[in-house]
C-alpha cells in the first residue's frame, strides 16, 4: 500500500540522481543547506518554521514493501537502486537555527550532512516542510505585530491548498503568535486553542435571526458568539440586545458578536454603540472577512472597536508573497566546498555559520561566515539538532517556541516591525567567506 506521507512523495529526479550516484560510487559525505535567496522589499524579515516536521520526516525515512514493489514494476530503476532504497535510513546530521528564529535572505537556516545519495534524496520533502510553514509564519507574525493585544484566530483551513497545508498553517500561525485556530485537528494534535462561531447557513436555516441566536446560545451557553450580519448588521445587533435579558435569566451571557462583511470599521462602531446602549458593554466584537495585515492596520489606525479577528485566506496562502525563493543546495562534498555560479543563482560556498550581534538588546547585524571561522563576533545561530539520525535533545513544545518568537520580536529593530520597512537589516559576508568565494571563482 502506498502510504499518505510516503517517501515516494518526491521528485523523479531525486531518484534518478541517486541511482547515478550509486552507479558511479558518489557516496561520500555531502552537506546541503536550505536558505531563501530574496524576499520582497516590503518584507523586512522571515520567521523560520517547520523544523519539527522536517526532523520527524528524517527520523522516519523508510520505503515500505509496496513502495519498493511499485518502483520495481515501473521499469525505470535498477535493482541496485531499489535494493538501496529498501534499506535506506537517515543516519546523518542536521544543524539548524532554532524553530521560530527570525532570519534574512541568503542565511542558511538548516544544514543536512549525510552520504550524498541520502542527503539528495530528502531535498523535496525538506523544502516542502520548511517552505510552507515559514511562509505562513512570516505572514502571521506581521499580523501579530499590527495587533499586539487582539485575539487573532486562524480561520483559513477551508481555503488552504490542501488539508495537510491547513494543518501545517495552523501550527505555523500559532508559533508566530496567533491566539488559536478553527482547525480541530490542530487542537487535537498540538493542543492549540480552538475557536469557532457559526456560519450564515445556521442563521438561514431558522425562521428568524432571533430563533437562531436563542437556539445557538442554549446549545453553547458557555461560549456564545453570534454572527449578526446575515441580513442587516445593525438590525442583527439590535436583536441581540432584545434577546439578552431573556438569556440572562437563563444564566447565559453573550460573549461576543461577529461581523463578516461590509465596512468592518463602520459597522463595528455602530454595533458597539447599539450593544453599549443595550447594556451589553462586556460583549466583545469579533470580525472576519478577507483580512490581512494591511486591512488590520487600517482598522487599528481607525481605532475600530474590534476585540478580535478571524484571519483566513490571505494568511494561509500568504497572498502577497505566495512562495519563497528558497533553495536546498550542495555546499560541500567529500571534504571540499562547492559553489554554484549560475547567473542570478550563485551560492555561498562551503559549510557555514551565521552570527548575530546585538546592541543594547536590539538586533544590530548578522554575518554569514565559514563554520570554522572563530574570529567573527556574535551569537552563532545554527546549532546541532540531529546526530547519527537522532535528535540531540527533545523537540521544544509549541508554547516554548511561541515564547521564543515573542522574545525575539522584542529585540527586532523598530523599522523592521513596520509593514513597509525602508532600510533592510544588515547581513554581511565575512572576510573568511569572501576569501573562499574568491579562491573558488579563481579556479573556475
Amino acid at each position: 500500500m502506498i502510504r499518505a506521507g510516503s517517501a515516494l512523495a518526491t521528485d523523479l529526479y531525486q531518484l534518478t540522481m541517486v541511482q547515478s550516484y550509486l552507479d558511479h560510487g558518489l557516496t561520500g559525505t555531502a552537506s546541503f543547506e536550505f536558505f531563501v535567496r530574496k524576499i520582497p522589499a516590503h518584507r523586512g524579515f522571515l520567521l523560520f518554521c517547520g523544523l519539527e516536521s522536517a526532523l520527524n520526516f528524517l527520523q522516519s525515512l523508510q520505503f515500505n514493501d509496496s513502495e519498493i514493489a511499485w518502483l520495481k514494476q515501473s521499469g525505470r530503476f535498477s535493482e541496485s537502486l531499489t535494493d538501496y532504497l529498501a534499506d535506506v535510513r537517515f543516519t546523518g546530521e542536521v544543524d539548524a537555527m532554532p524553530e521560530g528564529t527570525i532570519f534574512f535572505p541568503n542565511e542558511p537556516v538548516l544544514r543536512v550532512t549525510a552520504p550524498l545519495p541520502v542527503a539528495q534524496l530528502v531535498e523535496t520533502q525538506i523544502i516542502n516542510f520548511l517552505h510552507v510553514q515559514t511562509l505562513v509564519a512570516s505572514k502571521a507574525v506581521r499580523m501579530r505585530l499590527v495587533c499586539p493585544e487582539q485575539l487573532l484566530v486562524d480561520f483559513g483551513l477551508r481555503r488552504t491548498h490542501g488539508l495537510d497545508t491547513g494543518l501545517a498553517a495552523a501550527r505555523a500561525g500559532y508559533i508566530a503568535g496567533l491566539s488559536g485556530t478553527s482547525n480541530v485537528q490542530a487542537g487535537a494534535r498540538w493542543d492549540i486553542p480552538i475557536f469557532g462561531t457559526m456560519a450564515h447557513a445556521y442563521v438561514q436555516a431558522h425562521v428568524s435571526e432571533e430563533e437562531a441566536f436563542l437556539h445557538f446560545a442554549r446549545s453553547h451557553p458557555d461560549n456564545v458568539t453570534l454572527l449578526i450580519d446575515t441580513y442587516d448588521t445593525e438590525e442583527g445587533a439590535r436583536k441581540v440586545v432584545n434577546i439578552a435579558p431573556q438569556l440572562k435569566k437563563e444564566g447565559i451571557n453573550l460573549r461576543a458578536v461577529r461581523l463578516d462583511s461590509g465596512d468592518l470599521g463602520a459597522h463595528a462602531r455602530n454595533v458597539r454603540r447599539i450593544l453599549d446602549d443595550g447594556g451589553l458593554e462586556e460583549t466583545h466584537i469579533f470580525a472576519s472577512g478577507n483580512l490581512d495585515e494591511y486591512a488590520l492596520q487600517k482598522l487599528m489606525d481607525e481605532k475600530a472597536p474590534i476585540d478580535g479577528f478571524g484571519i483566513g485566506t490571505r494568511m494561509n496562502t500568504s497572498s502577497d508573497m505566495p512562495y519563497l525563493d528558497c533553495a536546498y543546495k550542495l555546499q560541500a562534498y567529500a571534504g571540499a566546498p562547492k559553489r554554484k555560479t549560475s547567473e542570478g543563482k550563485a551560492t555561498l560556498p562551503g559549510i557555514k555559520q551565521v552570527y548575530r550581534s546585538m546592541e543594547k538588546g536590539v538586533m544590530a547585524q548578522d554575518v554569514i561566515t565559514t563554520a570554522d571561522d572563530d574570529a567573527t563576533p556574535g551569537i552563532p545561530l545554527l546549532k546541532p539538532v540531529m546526530r547519527a539520525g537522532e535528535a540531540t535533545a527533545p523537540l521544544p513544545r509549541l508554547e516554548d517556541i511561541r515564547k521564543y518568537v515573542a522574545e525575539q520580536l522584542q529585540t527586532l529593530p523598530a523599522e523592521l516591525k513596520t509593514l513597509e520597512p525602508k532600510t533592510p537589516y544588515p547581513v554581511h559576508i565575512s572576510p573568511a567567506l569572501q576569501q573562499l568565494i574568491a579562491d573558488m571563482d579563481a579556479q573556475q
